[in-house]
């Protein structure tokens, strides 16, 4: 049986950049854009080219991707203006894109009131648009924004506006959901109505969450022919967010309704990365993740005491509706120490540490677990500090230094040219093997300071080291108040590319940090073979 495809459009960089306390910087941007390539997203919206000097920053070159299409978002031409002589329509043109989204409206009312044109005009601005793009060998495609709302008050204008689009040439006729207020039957049963006018294999679906329905608007949509779904990463999204794509990719894949009907660029490997893909874009937010999101969040296959854990210790799937580890999850049954060593062997089997299953010091290493998750620490987010605290549990790392003491200083002074200059200066003193090693560095900050005069003399060790840096740094406050918690997560990168994270957790913002690069420079240590 031939399946039909269905094509993913994410639209984070521009939809997730509008939810509050969400700032995309351009290095962001384009991690998260090959991140989504990586994972088998067929269309990458990167924004808004002229908007804003990042948008148009990141349009003056294309990324390399190896699946996705990187798309221009942008307004058509305004009324009153040709195509030819319209500055925004202009900037979306010259941008480096595969391909061009333009936003239009499909509403009646919102003609009238927000552009304060005729029905003629808008039309004739979708057209117009299409056309220019088309001929500037662009793909495009057409949001028709405020659809299901300007169909229900006009269903003869809001048709005229996506057939416009279609016979312009656009590849795709988006449907918006504007307002998130639409209910999954209204959803279906005016796409099926489109459907008859344009085929479903150019109608797309744009979802937002704001009656919790985004999800089940998506899949709505698809049955009733539509074949493209615009979605973000983890819901992201103005108000209440947008569908989100960790909940509709594996719902697309493993559930038979889907899945035997149609086929997504997302391959079953790929999506072992899903949770992974989910938690790097919280942490790159400094956000706390949804520990209860759907597949992909920390409790999604949690079960917890009663006749559930019992269930589910005789057979794993009673409360699993899908295996965790096909979206990169796994399976915790908080009920018992033989339960809490299940998930600890896993977490070492994943992580290639030998072990004995009969091994005394595996009930203590979940014991220390416990305790250190309970004190804030995030191990989910650091795999680099679970690797060493399970490794020294077990009693399989060197004490290749120890730290006597470190000394941080801050210093606000004036420089040799006048200008007011804030100097960090950390000197730390190492015990490596008897020697005793005292290095001193400036940095720009604390943190900076410390790390390059750890790194600075390890002694036998420093070989080892030339090719560490730390290449990222977050901090969340855990509670409020005098006595907050802050938990430090750092990223680190050596010479092969391989990336690690490490974790720290104390009241102190300089201890914490102190532990994470400690246990970057051990972690590089064991990686790299170094011997006690």
């Amino acid at each position: 049986m031939t399946r039909e495809r269905l094509y993913l459009f994410d639209t984070t960089l521009r939809d997730g950049a509008q939810t509050n306390g969400v700032d995309f910087t351009l290095q962001d941007k384009q991690v998260i854009a090959q991140m989504l390539d990586e994972l088998g997203i067929d269309y990458v919206e990167g924004g808004y080219p002229g908007a804003n000097p990042t948008d148009t920053e990141f349009f003056s070159a294309k990324p390399k991707f190896d699946h996705a299409r990187f798309t221009a978002f942008g307004m058509t031409r305004r009324p009153g203006r040709s195509a030819s002589n319209d500055p925004g329509l202009a900037a979306i043109l010259e941008a480096k894109a595969d391909a061009i989204c333009f936003v239009a409206k499909s509403s009646a009312y919102q003609v009238r009131v927000a552009l304060e044109t005729t029905n003629e005009e808008n039309i004739a601005s979708i057209r117009d648009s299409v056309a220019a793009a088309k001929a500037a060998g662009r793909e495009v495609m057409v949001d028709c924004e405020h659809f299901f709302d300007g169909y229900k008050e006009n269903a003869e204008f809001a048709l005229a506006c996506a057939k416009a689009a279609y016979d312009a040439g656009a590849r795709w006729v988006v449907l918006c959901d504007t307002n998130g207020g639409t209910m999954p039957h209204e959803i279906e049963t005016i796409v099926g109505a489109v459907v008859r006018h344009i085929p479903g294999s150019h109608v797309g679906i744009h979802a937002h969450n704001d009656t919790e329905q985004a999800v089940a608007n998506s899949l709505a949509a698809v049955r009733a022919g539509a074949r493209q779904i615009q979605g973000t990463l983890n819901g992201l999204g103005e108000r209440c967010g947008n569908a989100n794509l960790c909940s509709l990719i594996p719902t697309l894949r493993l559930k038979k309704e889907f899945s035997e009907s149609f086929e997504i660029g997302v391959t079953a490997e790929k999506m072992t990365t899903l949770m992974k893909v989910s938690r790097t874009l919280d942490d790159m937010l400094n956000r706390a993740p949804n520990r209860h999101a759907a597949y992909v969040g920390e409790s999604a296959f949690v079960t917890k005491t009663g006749i559930h854990a019992s269930a589910v210790l005789k057979d794993p799937h009673t409360y699993e509706h899908v295996p965790p580890e096909s979206v990169g999850n796994y399976r915790k049954v908080l009920v018992s120490d033989q339960a809490g060593r299940s998930n600890v062997i896993a977490e070492l089997d994943r992580a290639g540490i030998p072990y004995e299953k009969n091994d005394p010091r595996l009930t203590r290493l979940v014991a220390e677990l416990k305790e250190r998750e309970a004190a804030g620490y995030a191990y989910e987010s650091a795999n680099a500090s679970f690797e060493l605290l399970a490794r020294r549990t077990l009693g399989k790392v060197p004490e290749y230094f120890k730290v006597e003491q470190f000394d941080v200083n801050v210093e606000q002074r004036y420089n040799a040219v006048g200008q007011r200059v804030t100097v960090a200066l950390a000197v730390v003193k190492v015990d490596v093997a008897g020697d005793r090693l005292i290095s001193a560095a400036e940095g720009n900050g604390p943190v900076n300071a410390l790390d390059v005069a750890l790194r600075k003399d390890l002694g036998k060790y420093q070989k080892y080291i030339e090719g560490l840096k730390l290449i990222d740094y977050r901090v969340r406050i855990l509670n409020g108040g005098t006595e907050a918690v802050t938990r430090v997560l750092i990223e680190s990168e050596d010479e092969t590319g391989e990336k690690w994270t490490t974790v720290g957790v104390s009241p102190n913002i300089i201890d914490a940090s102190f532990q994470a690069l400690m246990d970057s420079v051990f972690y590089k240590l064991v990686k790299s073979g170094a011997q006690g």
